[in-house]
């Protein structure tokens, strides 16, 4: 069964209008009398208990138990036992008095040929036969009722697991791309670390302390649902500052954030890929380089601009894949299904990404 507490409520609210129907139903309802004091109401109110239980019993065990272990002979016998249960249960345990027969006075017994069908008054057939309460009348109305609450709960328990299965694939899913993608800034957090290194940089200190912090983001937050806005906008703007160490001076470059990102929150490492990029690909000393990227917070979105020149560069083959954005797009629409806006602009002079984010 579910186990989201408004679940719960709905299956109160679902058996409580359930057991009301033989109360509402009843032929004696306006009456005086009290109804559990007649027996035709208890049959039939018992009859609907037996299959409020069979519902649940279905429900939460014969289908989990034997339905989706394969075990489909044992499932349609604990069917049918249900449906003996639901059946016969009601008459025998609460009889309608009305079908017990007295044994008739035989000098009363009118001859059977003035009664039509061949019974007497008394219920006694030609040949002596009488109607026990036990043997109950097997009505078309009992067993669609039957069927009605057996196939509500199939339909409710299939589609529950079909449910969670695609609720445990798409965390699956989003875990894959996001173990593709964290190492991949990681190793290039390190290259340029490494390049200060080799120039004996006096920024390399520095540097080293905002890899740490990267690195302790990457660890600590990044299998989380959702993060504080302010810590991711922190992370970008690390990252940022270790490119910027490598830049020349001479290379057009803007970084803007604007709005409040107080209380916001958003997926972990959704952002950084596309800024990423620009730096993978918009840089070269020896050409006209240009980068841009701006951030901008409203109350309830976020708007991501990233542009930089198309330039020639030479990287290894084994960073030119272009994984980052394909997995970015793919939690975009795991994580953000329908909340969020993503255009592309690749032409001969530049790059652009557009991106608004509804935040929730």
């Amino acid at each position: 069964m579910a186990t989201k507490p408004q679940n719960y409520v709905l299956h109160i609210l679902g058996c409580l209008l359930f057991i009301s129907i033989p109360i509402l139903s009843s032929p004696d309802l306006d009456s005086n009398r009290e109804l559990f004091d007649l027996a035709p109401f208890r049959s039939n109110f018992l009859a609907y208990l037996l299959l409020l239980g069979f519902f649940y019993c279905n429900y939460l065990y014969l289908i989990p138990r034997f339905y989706f272990t394969h075990k489909y002979l044992l499932f349609f016998i604990g069917i049918a036992l249900c449906f003996v249960a639901v059946s016969f249960l009601p008459n025998l345990l609460m009889p309608d008095m009305r079908d017990v027969i007295p044994m008739p006075n035989i000098h009363s017994i009118p001859s059977t040929d003035d009664i039509p069908g061949g019974m007497t008054p008394d219920g006694i057939r030609p040949n002596g036969a009488t109607r026990f309460f036990f043997l109950p009348s097997m009505q078309g109305g009992s067993l669609l009722q039957f069927l009605l609450v057996f196939s509500l709960s199939f339909f409710l328990r299939v589609n529950q697991r079909l449910a969670h299965i695609q609720s445990e694939k798409l965390k699956t899913e989003v875990s894959y791309l996001r173990a593709q993608i964290n190492p991949h800034f990681l190793f290039n957090t390190l290259n340029s670390l490494y390049a200060l290194a080799l120039e004996k940089s006096d920024a390399a200190p520095e540097a080293i302390l905002k890899l740490s912090s990267m690195m302790r983001y990457v660890v600590t937050e990044s299998g989380r649902d959702r993060v504080a806005l302010d810590n991711e906008i922190n992370y970008i703007k690390n990252y940022i500052n270790l490119q910027q160490l490598r830049m020349d001076g001479n290379i057009p470059f803007t970084f803007t954030v604007t709005g409040n990102t107080a209380g916001k929150n958003i997926s972990p490492l959704l952002l950084i890929p596309f800024i990423e990029n620009a730096f993978k690909y918009g840089l070269n000393p020896e050409e006209n380089s240009n980068i841009a990227i701006h951030i901008n917070i409203t109350d309830v979105q976020l708007e991501l601009k990233v542009k930089n020149n198309n330039v020639n560069i030479s990287l290894p083959p084994d960073e030119e894949s272009g994984h980052g954005i394909t997995n970015t797009r793919q939690r975009l629409e795991f994580l953000y299904p329908e909340k969020h806006k993503l255009h592309i602009f690749d032409v001969e002079e530049y790059y652009e990404v557009q991106l608004i984010l509804t935040l929730v």
